[in-house]
């Protein structure tokens, strides 16, 4: 499994390196120059939101050509922004039917990370599973 995820300001990018998965699984950013990569590993998808709880365009970019492969998404934001805090994680659950793993704000707290890591695991795990035991 992978881990694909972009960041404009770089929190989610200390998000990731903080959460040091790096060693674990293979990380893929996306940037302007990659957004239309495909990628034929599953993967979660770690975005930030932006203006009143916005996909960025090139998260959206991303998953018009790889959507299929997507298996979870966890969305950072600014709580500032109240009910929009975060919510690019709830349109991209809700638009490619895949669990909202979490929110967190802005690069995370240690506490979220290791939730993160929990559940990328778990999802892994289960990628695993179906591999071995295919329906």
């Amino acid at each position: 499994m992978r881990i694909a995820f972009y960041s404009m300001t770089g929190n989610v990018r200390r998000f990731i390196d903080n959460a040091g998965v790096r060693d674990e699984y293979d990380v893929f950013e996306i940037t302007p120059g990659s957004k239309e990569t495909v990628l034929d590993d599953p993967f979660v998808l770690v975005t930030p939101t932006y203006g009143f709880g916005g996909v960025p365009a090139q998260v959206e970019a991303f998953l018009e050509v790889n959507s299929s492969n997507l298996k979870g998404v966890a969305s950072s934001g600014n709580r500032n922004w109240g009910a929009h805090y975060a919510q690019a994680g709830q349109e991209i659950s809700g638009t490619y039917n895949v669990p909202l793993m979490m929110k967190f704000e802005l690069h995370g707290t240690p506490a979220e990370r290791e939730e993160f890591i929990e559940k990328a695991g778990a999802i892994n795990e289960s990628i695993e599973r179906e591999e071995i035991q295919p329906h």
